[in-house]
């Protein structure tokens, strides 16, 4: 029998500071819950709306996978090994943190909310030479099946790589499609997240924002109720 946990959208957690309204799936900054630390190696799942003009001046990580998707307008990220870069929707950015880098993020459009979704992974190797990368993916290879948007570096699977035994897709189902996934490990979970729509996953119904954890099995099977947006977090349960 798989071990399934259900995170309701509207009980993230919320902070509104004015240039940013952000909602967290797992315990960040001044939001704990103790039921909400972690998903196996998936840390941070910010949900992140920052005003026109706005941004996260610059700070610093280490020894963090990051990963970002932007849903909507445009962010610019600035970064201590130099990069540059706008990131817009259907683009994902990967960084890892490794020895030490620090960061910004921008929304350089002054009259348009962005839209992103930030994610911290834990790492399997630490300290780590720093590096980056960012690329398109285009929709049509999401439209009612699963399109690889991040796969581990030492594995041959399509997708930006990480320092993790990890994988991130994103499906966009039409009304009454499904699709299955084999899970890579029986150590494996997966964190499956709806942007937008309606699914089922086994007998949990799951909307706009919400998400479930699912683990010890094998596979499971996404069914659109309507049509959906989903992004699913495969990650180690223990690492």
């Amino acid at each position: 029998m798989a071990k399934t946990i259900f995170h309701a959208a509207g009980k993230r957690g919320h902070a509104n500071h004015g240039w940013l309204d952000a909602h967290h799936s797992f315990s960040f900054a001044g939001w704990y819950d103790p039921a909400k630390i972690h998903f196996g190696a998936l840390r941070v799942l910010n949900d992140d709306i920052v005003a026109g003009g706005e941004g996260f001046g610059k700070h610093p990580h280490d020894n963090m996978e990051i990963i970002t998707i932007v849903l909507d307008g445009t962010l610019e990220h600035k970064d201590s090994m130099g990069h540059t870069q706008q990131i817009v929707p259907g683009e994902v950015q990967v960084m890892s943190a490794g020895t030490g880098v620090t960061h910004s993020e921008y929304n350089p459009d002054p009259h348009k909310k962005v839209n992103l979704l930030q994610t911290w992974i834990f790492p399997d190797k630490k300290m780590v030479t720093p590096r980056y990368d960012q690329k398109t993916f285009p929709a049509d290879d999401r439209q009612n099946k699963m399109q690889t948007l991040v796969s581990p570096i030492n594995n041959n699977d399509p997708g930006l790589k990480i320092h993790q035994d990890a994988w991130i897709y994103r499906t966009v189902l039409e009304t009454g499609k499904s699709v299955t996934h084999n899970l890579h490990s029986a150590n494996h979970g997966a964190y499956i997240f709806v942007i937008e729509g309606s699914i089922k996953v086994g007998e949990q119904v799951l909307n706009k924002r919400d998400a479930t954890g699912i683990s010890e099995t094998d596979s499971f099977e996404i069914q659109a109720l309507k049509d959906s947006d989903v992004i699913i977090f495969e990650v180690p349960m223990t690492f």
